[in-house]
């Protein structure tokens, strides 16, 4: 294990003592750690895309959007093979958000999230995929 010393604020430092005491941390040495290997994590593709995946798209968008409702619903439909379930919240007057699951082939479920997540009046997005056995190697 190595020592590093660094220099943080004290909004990020009463922050990090709060994840610590919220996270029943001993140290902030374990907070510390917990905290980089997340964001490690968040940036690193955690699956080879050539392989089968479940991903959660999570969203939130203008629901006044011209059109954005309706184009989302097609969108899934002609995904449908893609798609598993959809939950909507309504956030407010004028936002609501979605959690969508997906399954299939990497690269098509990435894809797809991301054309899910550009659409116009879409105004914030994010993609967790997670590794599974493909279809055929789960019934061999």
């Amino acid at each position: 294990m190595q020592r590093i010393t660094i220099s943080l604020d004290d909004d990020l430092m009463a922050s990090i003592d709060s994840f610590m005491e919220n996270g029943g941390y001993l140290s902030r040495s374990e907070a510390i750690r917990d905290l980089t290997r997340a964001g490690i994590a968040q940036h690193v593709v955690p699956i080879d895309l050539s392989e089968h995946c479940v991903a959660a798209v999570v969203y939130v968008y203008d629901h006044e959007s011209r059109d954005l409702p309706k184009r989302l619903t097609q969108t899934f439909h002609d995904h449908h093979e893609l798609s598993l379930a959809t939950f909507h919240v309504h956030l407010d007057r004028q936002s609501c958000m979605e959690v969508t699951m997906l399954r299939g082939a990497g690269r098509e479920v990435r894809h797809f999230a991301e054309h899910v997540i550009a659409e116009r009046g879409v105004r914030h997005g994010r993609i967790v995929l997670v590794p599974t056995p493909s279809a055929h190697n789960e019934a061999a």
